[in-house]
């Protein structure tokens, strides 16, 4: 059989073998996560092992900050955006999406038993609140057109969506838990008494005010002595000071190929998510190694 349309035929297996291949991408990244988040063990923020960790409680919103939603203006504690404009003409329509962004607040996790910042950049944000309308404003926020220039631009449609974090909300966090604080740090003695003497050294002259025993300008050998004896006990206080204070809890994006999910709905709910995605991603992937077995038996390849 001779090959009228060469052209056509290798667009429709390229379009067969990305699907194919696209497929099984999908199917097998998602059906990993979902195996992520099941052998996962949920743990209490208190107690939890550095590393990889899941973590299950209720957000509250840092002391000081408002954040509020761009599109609607109303409190939050994370926002995420979209604005689309709808294009038309003879041929077809569509709605592109013309400005887009996400919040990089932190935000603050509490389980009753402790407290952890979460850093949301990386993350695969899913929220249970998202408002979704249309308006006739590049920006529904912005100052509405009048006049003239109202007239003009009254045929122009925009989509808006929004979606958001609230505080007393739940939230399920995997990710890369990391807790930080002198008292979970090794104590290097000499780099710390090294600190202080160079600290010291900035304002020479309240140190040799301090050590210049006999009053000679100088610092000698059995007087440098005494500055680092002194520099020494200052750095053993400082760090007694420093493992008092309260350690900090915070999970970010994990710097290995694993899920980083901040989510309003729980693992379960999650898990049978990304189970039929696999599920759809294996159907995408059979389908387009059929259509590339036909596409190769009709050329008889």
């Amino acid at each position: 059989m001779q090959q009228a349309d060469p052209m056509g035929f290798f667009v429709a297996l390229g379009f067969a073998l990305a699907a194919c291949l696209g497929g099984a991408w999908w199917c097998l990244r998602r059906w990993s996560q979902a195996r992520h988040l099941l052998d996962t063990p949920t743990s209490k923020i208190r107690s939890a092992a550095q590393g990889y960790v899941e973590l299950y409680g209720v957000l509250h919103a840092l002391p000081d900050v408002d954040i509020r939603g761009p599109l609607t203006g109303k409190p939050c504690l994370w926002w995420r955006f979209r604005i689309e404009e709808y294009q038309s003409d003879d041929k077809k329509s569509s709605w592109r999406v013309i400005d887009s962004g996400s919040s990089e607040a932190w935000l603050r996790l509490s389980d009753g038993t402790g407290e952890c910042l979460i850093d949301p950049r990386g993350a695969e944000v899913r929220p249970v609140v998202r408002e979704s309308w249309e308006g006739n404003l590049r920006h529904p926020l912005g100052p509405a057109k009048t006049g003239f220039l109202g007239f003009l631009t009254s045929g122009q449609r925009y989509r808006y969506v929004e979606e958001r974090l609230h505080a007393d909300q739940p939230l399920y966090a995997i990710g890369d838990f990391r807790t930080h604080g002198a008292a979970q740090q090794g104590f290097d003695l000499p780099a710390a008494q090294s600190a202080v003497i160079r600290e010291w050294k900035g304002d020479f002259t309240g140190l040799l005010q301090r050590f210049d025993s006999d009053g000679n300008g100088q610092l000698d050998e059995r007087e440098w002595e005494r500055v680092r004896l002194a520099a020494q006990l200052e750095a053993e206080d400082r760090q007694r000071l420093r493992a008092q204070e309260p350690p900090r809890n915070q999970m970010a994006r994990p710097r290995e190929a694993q899920p980083f999910i901040l989510s309003n709905a729980g693992e379960d709910e999650l898990a049978r998510s990304f189970y039929w995605q696999a599920a759809g991603g294996a159907a995408l992937c059979l389908a387009g190694a059929l259509a590339t077995a036909w596409l190769l038996g009709v050329q008889n390849w």
